[in-house]
């Protein structure tokens, strides 16, 4: 994934995938997200997606986060540069590992939504406990964790490209890679989801919705 600043001097970082599938993802969050709320997205990279989204459903409070500290400097330059700074909370340095998450009281316990776009298979699986196992804390009876990006499916991949990209991803780190959507199936069900939503998406990729 490339990034880089839009212009010399300007914090906002560009992630060409993240303008690729932001229409597609809201289309579905648009069924799946409640009308208002707070929602947390964890891992928002750039930004561009959250401020999209925060456009897109100006009912929800929409709170990114990251654990890199240039990524939340990129949220925030995007957060002013599409004039949300009075409507938008400011990006939290958030690592998804270190639990309790440390959330703003507003949203430390009663979040209508938390939102992660293509995390999982470019972290630990340790990661995609704590997300699974925090959430299923955090969110309000019924909300959805959503969770974007390419998976296998009874441990094939569903396309030649996904298998390419998931040998790259382990010859990067061997920690990474595109993750079983049965073992994602089975850990949210440990945690105490119930319900499952599931939408095929553009590129071979899936995205999934879990409550309870």
């Amino acid at each position: 994934m490339a990034d880089w600043p839009v212009s010399e001097g300007d914090r906002r970082l560009f992630f060409p995938a993240t303008q690729r599938n932001q229409a597609p993802i809201a289309e579905v969050l648009a069924h799946w997200l409640p009308r208002q709320g707070q929602v947390l997205e964890v891992a928002s990279g750039s930004g561009e997606h959250a401020v999209a989204f925060q456009r897109r459903f100006p009912g929800i409070t929409w709170q990114a986060s990251d654990p890199d500290q240039d990524h939340c400097s990129s949220v925030q330059a995007w957060i002013q540069h599409a004039g949300l700074k009075g409507r938008m909370p400011r990006p939290l340095q958030l690592d998804v590992r270190t639990r309790p998450w440390a959330l703003p009281l507003a949203a430390s316990d009663a979040l209508d939504a938390v939102v992660a776009i293509n995390l999982i298979h470019i972290a630990a699986w340790e990661c995609c406990e704590s997300l699974v196992a925090e959430a299923a804390q955090r969110l309000k009876p019924g909300a959805p964790l959503v969770i974007y990006g390419p998976f296998r499916r009874g441990g094939v991949h569903i396309s030649e490209s996904n298998e390419a990209f998931d040998q790259s991803l382990r010859s990067r780190c061997a920690d990474w890679g595109v993750r079983d959507l049965e073992s994602l199936e089975s850990l949210a069900s440990d945690c105490g989801f119930t319900e499952q939503r599931l939408e095929l998406m553009p590129a071979n990729n899936l995205m999934v919705a879990f409550s309870r």
